[in-house]
C-alpha cells in the first residue's frame, strides 16, 4: 500500500512533481499565480474572525491536528518521564494519526478495517472492515451529551475511493455514507452542523452532519490532499493549484480571490488568530494576514532547498516545521525568521506537534524525539522501534498516543500510572 507521503517533489525543479508508478497518483500540474489580489478589508469584517488562541478540547485530541485551526499545538503537557502504558496490534499496517475523544481512539488501517479502543486499557470497543483503505486520519464530532434523538458522538472518516462514512463513535454502527470523485487524503472538519472534506477531486464537499445531504460544493483547479482548516465563517484550504483557498462557510462560494503560493502543497494550513501558516513542497514556507489578504513573510533555506510535504504546528511564538531534508526548524511566527535548527538521523514525513513547552517528532526510522520548543538543540527523550513512523502523534489527557506502519499503537503516560495500568 502506497503511503500518502510517497509523493516524490523532483528536487531539481523547483515547481515540477513528479510521482512513483502507482497510477492511484496523478502528475501535479499546478498554475502558478503572478500576482496577489488584494481584497476588500471591509468585506472580511463581516464574515467573522478567528480568536487570538487556539482552543483545542480540553482533555482529548478529536482531529489529527488536535483543533479546528489545525495548529497541531496543545498546552497541555506529559510527564518528562513517559513509558509505554499500553500496546494495541492492528491487523494491518497504520499510516495515520489517531485522534482521541470520550475515553476512545479511533483510527483505521490501510486495508480498511476501522477501530476503537478504550483509551485508558488499549482494549478494543469495536471494528469494522470496509472495502478500502484509510490513509486519512478520522475526526470526531462530540456533542457533549446525547441529543434528543439519542445520537451522541460521530466519527467522520474518508477512505482511498473517496467514500466518506458517518459512524456513531459509541457503537461502531453506520450512521450514514457519502462519496466524492476522488481519493480522500484529508481529515473531516466541523462547522455549524456541518460536515467539510476534501478530494483528489479538487473539490470541497459539506454535507448535513446529522444525515450526510450536500449542501455545496467548491471547485478548485487541481487536487486538493489537505485537510479544512476553520476560523470564524471561513474555510482555508491548500492546493496543488498552487494556491491558498478560503471559502466562506455560510455559502461555499469564495470568500475572496485564492492566494499565490508559488507552488504546490499537499499541507494542511494552520490557523493562529488573523495569521494562516503553510508550507509548499518547493520548499517555501508562507505566512498571511487572512484579514487583509498580506503575505507578511516568507521562510526559505537560502542554502539548500528542504521540500515540505507536512503541516506546520504553531504555538504562541514559533512556527515548527519538518522537512524531507531531515531538519526540524523553528520559525519565528513574527519575523519570519528560524529560530533554532534540528537535524534528525533520518526524515519525518509526519507532521511535528507541540505539547506544553516541548516538540514531539515521529521519524521514518522508527524514533519518536521529545525537543525542547524553546532551543531545540537537544533531544530531552526519545523512544526507538523497529519498524516506521508515517503519522504524528495526538495529545490527551497528559498523555500521547502514536501508531506505526506495524499496525501497532501505543499509548505513552507518566511512570507511575505507566506502571499502574499494567
Amino acid at each position: 500500500m502506497l503511503s500518502v507521503t510517497d509523493v516524490i517533489v523532483d528536487s531539481t525543479r523547483l515547481g515540477a512533481a513528479t510521482t512513483p508508478a502507482d497510477p492511484r497518483w496523478s502528475r501535479i500540474r499546478s498554475p502558478w499565480m503572478l500576482g496577489l489580489a488584494i481584497g476588500s478589508l471591509m468585506f472580511f469584517s463581516t464574515i467573522g474572525s478567528a480568536s487570538d488562541v487556539s482552543t483545542p478540547a480540553a482533555s482529548g485530541w478529536p482531529m489529527p491536528r488536535g483543533d479546528s485551526e489545525s495548529t497541531g499545538a496543545t498546552k497541555m503537557d506529559v510527564p518528562d518521564d513517559l513509558q509505554v502504558r499500553w500496546e494495541f496490534k492492528a491487523d494491518e499496517a497504520i499510516e495515520v494519526t489517531p485522534v482521541v475523544a470520550g475515553g476512545r481512539v479511533f483510527f483505521g488501517d490501510v486495508m480498511g478495517k476501522m477501530y476503537a479502543i478504550d483509551q485508558a486499557t488499549g482494549k478494543e470497543i469495536w471494528s469494522h472492515n470496509y472495502d478500502t483503505g484509510f490513509i486519512a486520519s478520522p475526526a470526531v464530532h462530540q456533542t457533549g451529551s446525547a441529543d434528543p434523538n439519542g445520537k451522541g458522538d460521530v466519527v467522520v472518516v474518508g477512505d482511498i475511493d473517496g467514500n466518506l462514512y458517518a459512524i456513531d463513535a459509541a457503537t461502531g454502527k453506520e450512521r450514514w455514507t457519502q462519496t466524492t470523485e476522488g481519493e480522500i487524503n484529508g481529515s473531516a472538519a466541523f462547522h455549524d452542523g456541518h460536515v467539510l472534506v476534501t478530494s483528489q477531486d479538487g473539490k470541497l464537499y459539506c454535507f448535513e452532519l446529522a444525515d450526510g445531504k450536500p449542501v455545496w460544493t467548491y471547485t478548485t483547479d487541481d487536487q486538493i490532499r489537505c485537510s479544512p482548516t476553520i476560523a470564524g465563517d471561513l474555510t482555508f484550504l491548500g492546493g496543488c493549484d498552487g494556491r491558498l483557498h478560503m471559502v466562506d462557510l455560510k455559502t461555499g462560494k469564495a470568500a475572496r480571490e485564492p492566494l499565490p503560493l508559488d507552488g504546490p502543497t499537499g499541507s494542511t494550513p494552520a490557523v493562529r488568530g488573523s495569521k494562516a501558516f503553510l508550507p509548499i513542497m518547493d520548499g517555501a514556507v508562507f505566512a498571511f494576514d487572512w484579514k487583509s489578504a498580506k503575505q507578511l513573510w516568507r521562510y526559505e533555506d537560502d542554502d539548500f532547498p528542504q521540500e515540505y510535504r507536512s503541516s506546520a504546528a504553531v504555538g504562541d511564538q514559533l512556527v515548527i516545521l519538518s522537512s524531507q531534508r531531515k531538519q526540524i526548524d523553528a520559525v519565528s511566527i513574527e519575523t519570519g525568521k528560524r529560530v533554532w535548527r534540528h537535524t534528525l538521523r533520518r526524515r519525518a514525513d509526519a507532521s511535528p506537534v507541540i505539547a506544553g513547552d516541548d516538540v514531539f517528532i515521529a521519524a521514518t526510522d522508527g524514533r519518536l524525539v521529545r525537543l525542547s520548543l524553546a532551543d531545540g538543540t537537544d533531544e530531552k527523550w526519545s523512544y526507538e522501534i523497529r519498524g516506521s513512523f508515517l503519522a504524528a502523534p495526538a495529545i490527551a489527557d497528559h498523555m500521547l498516543f502514536i501508531a506505526d506502519e506495524d499496525g501497532v499503537v501505543r499509548c505513552f503516560a507518566g511512570k507511575t500510572e505507566a506502571a499502574t495500568a499494567k
